[in-house]
């Protein structure tokens, strides 16, 4: 990837996590630690992949995103906010009565495809998205990002069972895998590893990378462009809480927010990752 390019998504990254901590701060609820883990993707797939548009958020022809792990909906805000889908100071509403920005996403929000939250569901929507610009013969992309802990849910194993039988080229689902949810590490709740073998074993095309590099995120979704015949799955190791001293690999910011003197220190942490990136 070229440097300049990387530089100004690891900048724009790093401003999506800034909106993760005001926006649960603000809430006083929310889920920053899965937010946190995306961040990059996110960033990646609306400022250097997907065909999207603020403009004409509604475009037919548009790729669709579905987050499947609806509860790290403070990431996909901010992302949607900085590209323009609606002002940015609706991040500090989050979670707030009669505000725009809830819990969980919600189609009536400008740039969400796909209300969800209800774990393993968001995936069969993604798939029905996909059937249906394969035979309406549409070239757009259905992305659809899961948690490890998610896939541990059954319907996610019969989406992906359609997904292969109806050679879905056109769906890449991405599983963030930072190995914990919200009773502990996937591995002691109820494993669903080894993550690879299962989404081979259900014909898909697999392709794992560090999901906090750039460079390897580039070259997953660059590679998952030349499978056409069956469904890719990006299985992205990551860090719960990335980009937060305090919150990383730790299970606790999964239904928790920053108070205040935590909120400080996570924004002045963040502030100074993006000065050294201006530099």
């Amino acid at each position: 990837m070229d440097v300049s390019i990387k530089k100004d998504l690891q900048k724009k990254a790093c401003k999506v996590r800034m909106g993760v901590i005001e926006g649960t701060y603000n809430a006083k609820s929310g889920h920053p630690g899965g937010s946190l883990s995306i961040s990059d993707t996110l960033t990646y797939l609306y400022y250097n992949k997907m065909n999207v548009d603020p403009n004409d958020p509604e475009n037919p022809d548009r790729d669709r995103l579905v987050l499947s792990k609806g509860h790290t909906a403070p990431a996909l805000y901010a992302v949607l906010a900085q590209k323009g889908y609606f002002p940015e100071k609706e991040i500090k509403s989050l979670r707030h009565i009669g505000a725009m920005l809830q819990g969980h996403p919600c189609i009536s929000i400008t740039g969400v495809d796909m209300s969800s939250g209800s774990l393993g569901q968001g995936i069969s929507a993604a798939c029905g998205m996909a059937l249906a610009g394969k035979l309406d013969s549409k070239s757009y992309k259905v992305y659809a990002i899961l948690g490890d802990g998610e896939i541990e849910e059954g319907q996610v194993w019969e989406a992906a069972m359609f997904a292969s039988h109806y050679k879905l080229g056109n769906l890449v689902a991405v599983v963030d895998n930072n190995g914990l949810q919200i009773d502990g590490p996937i591995t002691e709740v109820c494993s669903p590893e080894p993550i690879t073998d299962k989404f081979s074993a259900f014909g898909w095309h697999v392709i794992t990378i560090d999901g906090h590099d750039f460079d390897d995120i580039d070259r997953a979704f660059t590679e998952a462009d030349t499978i056409t015949d069956k469904p890719v799955v990006i299985i992205q190791k990551s860090v719960k809480g990335k980009g937060v001293s305090f919150m990383e690999n730790q299970v606790g910011w999964h239904g928790t927010a920053p108070n205040r003197e935590q909120y400080e220190q996570a924004m002045s942490e963040l502030n100074a990752q993006l000065k050294e990136l201006e530099d």
